[in-house]
């Protein structure tokens, strides 16, 4: 941020106390809005005024329901890396608590999905283990799921958009799961029909112990 010395760091407090109390991911990082709103005063302000905001949106989903967004025709396929699972009753009642706005619910998703889970991403928001993050698959009309062995929530190496670690680096994990997606992506926009079925293929023999697909039955 650039400017007034008084004004950056009270922009600095709020962007602390946000960072402390709303929930994650509603304001990023002052490197990614420099990059987003520009390197100013105002920018920093604009990315704050988001933030508030779509705090808010978050809390009243608690106390309002809101109907489904309409499809973007623009988006014809998709792939969810990591994706949370069910709210509600499968969360812990802490969690329910904390973050009512976790409640997903997955049964309007109708764009074709590939969904792809960590093998040890044991969650801590539901007691149901790892196979919480596959509900999008078993919920949806997704047509595959992808379950990436001996890795947790960063499926081998990807990080946050600030952050410069991961549970784990898994080089060989995280290869399969880039392959594995641009594969299930050509085939799905009608690039190379063949890039799905050949990267399911590859997965015989001793590529199996890097990750399992599992096919829905109208796959």
């Amino acid at each position: 941020m650039k400017n007034d010395p008084d004004g950056r760091a009270a922009l600095q407090m709020i962007r602390a106390t946000i960072e402390d109390h709303c929930p994650p991911g509603v304001l990023p990082s002052e490197e990614a809005a420099n990059c987003i709103y520009g390197p100013t005063l105002y920018g920093e302000a604009e990315a704050i005024s988001a933030a508030i905001v779509a705090t808010v949106e978050r809390l009243q989903l608690g106390s309002t329901v809101k109907p489904p967004a309409p499809p973007d025709p623009r988006i014809s396929a998709g792939v969810l890396l990591a994706a949370p699972g069910r709210g509600g009753s499968d969360l812990t009642a802490q969690s329910a608590a904390r973050f009512p706005f976790f409640d997903v619910d997955f049964a309007h998703m109708t764009t074709r999905s590939l969904v792809i889970c960590g093998a040890d991403d044991n969650p801590q928001f539901t007691l149901r283990g790892p196979e919480w993050h596959a509900d999008a698959f078993h919920d949806t009309g997704a047509q595959a799921l992808v379950t990436v062995h001996g890795v947790g929530h960063g499926l081998g190496g990807i990080a946050g958009l600030d952050a410069k670690e991961t549970e784990i680096e898994a080089p060989d994990s995280l290869e399969a799961t880039r392959r594995l997606s641009l594969a299930w992506l050509r085939t799905a926009l009608d690039l190379d029909m063949d890039a799905w079925p050949a990267a399911i293929g590859s997965l015989d023999g001793p590529a199996s112990a890097l990750a399992q697909v599992t096919l829905a039955t109208n796959a």
